[in-house]
């Protein structure tokens, strides 16, 4: 399967029966990065991670006290 990566719109290869095959060919949502690409924003993701003031603004779930 050809895959073309979001960043950098390099054209690679991967094999049709693996499981990130599978997710692209399933989920349309999901993105192909390269390997330069995903380990440089794993990269600069963890710098900011490192500076103390990289904040997740992740949604808050309240108990449900019906259950």
């Amino acid at each position: 399967m050809q895959v073309k990566c979001v960043i950098c719109d390099n054209i690679e290869d991967i094999e049709d029966d693996s499981l990130q095959a599978k997710r692209l060919r399933n989920r349309r949502i999901h993105m192909y990065l390269c390997n330069p690409c995903y380990s440089r924003v794993k990269e600069n993701t963890n710098k900011r991670h490192a500076t103390g003031e990289f904040r997740l603004y992740r949604e808050k779930k309240q108990p449900n006290d019906l259950i």
